[in-house]
């Protein structure tokens, strides 16, 4: 009986196998034969090789004159060209804080990416003193990485100068991550750090995005803010170049910090099991 189950499910698999080969094929082959033909749809045989599409461009990037000879081109994250916003009466709309604002997309980032630090310090805290046990200093590690969050925020705002509706709009976000973040840690650290090394690896792409504008000159290289020159030691003469540069860099840091939190749990063992990277900041 088991034979005969056994037999079946190759057989079945087998079959399978044909089947997606001739659809393949045949969406390759026997549609590009049949357009403006007339012509019945041909079975095509296996292995038919894949012709490209000609009549597909893939999409382009949408330009947009700034008001001088030059254009700025904007491009999505996923190669996708973004649909504009517009009014009624066909202006365009205004608010483009996720657009090109990278200013404005690190202060919302840095609000979020703040509270994970937060979080996981405070439950370690607690957790070494119900059980009377060391943390192995990832309680001062994840603490660090939530002031060094906090201080990219406060350098930021001095950059970006956000409006009324943008800081209504942290307020609730940080409110609505805090408790996600707060329950998904009671639930599941190892998922918990691993969301937050693949949030910082998207801080360090919208960082790398603020770079190339700079460098571009689409946004002014000012002067670094007095609270960044302070807290990372730079130069009296420091631009908003190093500021991005010195942050990225901390996000990097973040980031692997996370995944290596993340790993450690994946082994079955605890964080107290391995040395934490303190001292970085």
């Amino acid at each position: 009986m088991y034979s005969r189950i056994s037999r079946s499910v190759v057989i079945r698999r087998q079959n399978y196998g044909i089947l997606s080969a001739h659809f393949k094929a045949y969406k390759s082959t026997g549609a590009s034969q049949a357009q403006g033909t007339g012509n019945e749809l041909q079975e095509p045989h296996i292995g038919a090789k894949i012709q490209p599409r000609e009549d597909i461009q893939p999409p382009q990037p949408i330009e947009q004159a700034n008001g001088k000879d030059n254009k700025l081109v904007y491009s999505s994250y996923w190669g996708i060209p973004p649909t504009g916003i517009k009014r009624e009466d066909g202006s365009p709309w205004p608010w483009k804080c996720f657009k090109r604002r990278f200013g404005c997309r690190a202060m919302m980032l840095e609000t979020v990416a703040a509270v994970p630090g937060m979080v996981g310090g405070m439950l370690l805290h607690l957790k070494s003193l119900r059980k009377f046990e060391h943390s192995g200093g990832w309680v001062k590690a994840l603490l660090e990485e939530a002031e060094n969050e906090r201080m990219h925020l406060m350098t930021m705002v001095e950059v970006v100068k956000p409006k009324w509706y943008e800081r209504a709009l942290v307020l609730t976000v940080q409110g609505v991550f805090f408790n996600a973040f707060f329950l998904l840690y009671l639930a599941s650290p190892k998922l918990a750090h691993r969301v937050v090394g693949y949030l910082e690896e998207e801080a360090i792409h919208s960082y790398t995005e603020f770079l190339k504008d700079l460098d571009n000159g689409h946004i002014e290289n000012v002067p670094a803010p007095a609270i960044a020159i302070d807290y990372w030691r730079l130069s009296k003469d420091a631009t908003l170049r190093d500021v991005v540069i010195v942050i990225r860099a901390d996000e990097a840091h973040h980031r692997d910090v996370n995944h290596f939190a993340s790993d450690i749990h994946f082994q079955g063992k605890q964080l107290r099991d391995a040395p934490a990277p303190v001292g970085y900041h």
